[in-house]
């Protein structure tokens, strides 16, 4: 394993210069820090962040340090050529393993990582091609201008030189357009899609980001060893990354550095004490790992950085516009057709949840849905917003029927929603959480995100953020985690978010749950001024005094169908719904 090679550099080092008050063996032990962190970093993004557990990291290193090594020796390629090939190779790879396990999600990936991490190992180890178990020695050492990179020192300054910008590209990258949406994949991606984000696009890119990572931490590996065999790149190794992560902060960028630090200065000194301790040789710092493991995941699931974090300062908050500058939609014209839900059914096996439902919705009207639990209203949500595949029936938004489309499609065509169960990013201020609904007013994509070249439109989309959030009447609670609200706060929110996406047909599902008096009547307010600046509403509600004082019709739905539809007074004085909703007369 790797600690064994680093009491082999140590061996070879002794009595060379000092280094930092340090002997090579411990410059040689920061490189490899070094390395652990730049691997461990595209993990947090995609384990910690975006919610997709990887096994199979050092198979990744793996691929470059074999690239590289087999093209240099036996090739006697340039080994800044065989970056870009290693670079090429590991992307097609995670490629084609993202195109094969992410769409299924669940369990899926693990298994697929794990699997690709043990064939690797044993495809190394038994090509002879490939050196075998014995590995492949004389790797080409790096050049610069001529000048053979073979100081271990030199090699420690440029690791961290990489392992920073790393560091700082993974940073800028959460802070961003497509950053905030993988933030939001934990949580699941129906809410990303609702406002025109690619669910299975942003797991891709995470996970090749991470595979690159991997990548380019084993390139750097095999030219600073000089040789490369399968030890270092096996399934124990991948393990050996996730315990960092997890041991130093499965959620920060920062955590990941911790981690690799603790995991690997820990694991010499476990490797040289325990055997001594118990008088028996063997991997016993595994058992240490495994408690530490327990103990942070039932006491500190934040990790080591955790708590240095709460002895830091406060980050200031960046300064926000006072105009965003968005590009708006106009809206259409007040009376026109905007919504036509034709005969639309769902059935989930033998079950109807919706059948034959129809019913239109005009521009500039506010429609409310009722009807009791189980009715089939928030089953109707999810089939007009695309989260649902309908069974029959069609569904229009304007003259274009949008029946089959994704919900990032049906996002394109101005709809936006909110959802019954609260769907925000708990560690997110209020204010990135409706910076989430600008997604498709911009379109600053990875490379710019990560080279900060988007800072003019993340301003805008501050300000646009800023301003929702002040229509709403959460102007105060703006730099609040949102994990931190109220679920009344939450709530509107959600409809500040929606309203970012910049709509012309608004779908809220239960808005007012969880609000008291005066917050609804605040809500009626904003919904009413929201109709007289053209936009349209369907609502789901229970609280018929604030539903029937709002809207301009009502549909009623009982046992997925159709059972009223008229004005507020006419629906609270139907017979039908009477018995069926309201109790009876």
């Amino acid at each position: 394993m790797i600690a064994t090679q680093y009491q082999e550099v140590g061996t070879k080092s002794k009595g060379q210069l000092l280094f930092i008050g340090l002997s090579s063996y411990y410059v040689t032990m920061g490189s490899y820090i070094g390395l652990y962190s730049i691997v461990a970093l595209g993990l947090v993004l995609l384990t910690g962040v975006a919610g997709l557990t990887s096994f199979g990291q050092a198979a990744f290193m793996g691929v470059a340090a074999y690239t590289t090594a087999i093209l240099t020796v036996n090739y006697d390629w340039s080994p800044w050529l065989t970056l870009f090939v290693a670079l090429g190779l590991t992307i097609a790879v995670a490629f084609i393993l993202g195109a094969i396990t992410l769409r299924m999600g669940g369990h899926y990936l693990p298994l697929a990582t794990i699997a690709w991490g043990i064939s690797l190992y044993f495809l190394f180890g038994t090509i002879p091609a490939l050196g075998g178990s014995t590995g492949i020695a004389d790797v080409s050492a790096l050049q610069l201008f001529g000048v053979e990179l073979r100081d271990e020192k030199i090699f420690y300054y440029i690791i961290w030189c990489v392992c920073l910008v790393v560091l700082r590209v993974s940073t800028n990258l959460l802070d961003s357009r497509e950053g905030r949406a993988i933030r939001a994949l934990k949580g699941g991606v129906s809410m990303v899609e609702a406002f025109g984000a690619s669910g299975l696009r942003l797991k891709n890119i995470v996970f090749i980001y991470s595979a690159v990572l991997a990548c380019l931490a084993g390139w750097l590996y095999a030219h600073m060893m000089r040789f490369v065999n399968p030890s270092p790149f096996g399934l124990g190794q991948g393990i050996e990354f996730l315990f960092m992560i997890v041991i130093g902060g499965p959620f920060s960028l920062w955590g990941a550095i911790a981690g690799s630090t603790v995991i690997t200065l820990l694991k010499t000194v476990l490797q040289g004490v325990l055997p001594k301790l118990i008088s028996q040789t063997g991997n016993f710092e595994i058992i240490v790992f495994g408690i530490m493991i327990v103990v942070v995941l039932q006491w500190m699931r934040g990790g080591i950085w955790s708590l240095v974090e709460r002895l830091l300062p406060p980050k200031p908050n960046k300064p926000i516009n006072d105009v965003s500058g968005l590009p708006q939609r106009s809206q259409p014209a007040r009376g026109e057709a905007l919504l036509r839900v034709d005969s639309v059914t769902k059935a989930f096996g033998g079950l109807l949840a919706v059948k034959k439902m129809s019913f239109e919705l005009s521009a500039g009207e506010i429609v409310g849905l009722i009807g009791p639990n189980g009715a089939g209203k928030s089953t109707m949500f999810n089939l007009i917003s695309g989260e649902l595949p309908r069974t029959e029936g069609n569904i229009y938004i304007g003259s274009e029927n949008v029946s089959g489309m994704r919900p990032p499609q049906i996002a394109r065509r101005g709809l936006s929603r909110t959802f019954q169960h609260v769907r925000l990013i708990p560690g997110m201020t209020a204010l990135e959480n409706v910076m989430i609904g600008t997604y498709l007013r911009t379109s600053d994509g990875i490379f710019s995100a990560g080279m900060r070249l988007n800072q003019a439109h993340e301003a805008q989309v501050r300000a646009e953020a800023a301003r929702q959030l002040r229509r709403v009447g959460l102007e105060d609670s703006m730099f609040v985690l949102a994990g931190n609200l109220s679920l009344g706060k939450q709530r509107i929110v959600e409809i500040a978010r929606a309203l970012c996406a910049d709509p012309v047909l608004l779908l809220l599902d239960e808005p007012a749950a969880g609000l008291r008096h005066l917050e609804k009547q605040e809500l009626a307010r904003l919904l009413s001024d929201l109709r007289g600046e053209g936009l349209s509403v369907l609502i789901v509600e229970h609280d018929m005094d604030f539903l029937m004082n709002l809207v301009d019709r009502i549909v009623v739905m009982e046992f997925g169908e159709k059972l009223a539809e008229g004005l507020p007074a006419e629906i609270r004085s139907n017979p039908a719904v009477l018995e069926a909703y309201l109790g009876g007369v």
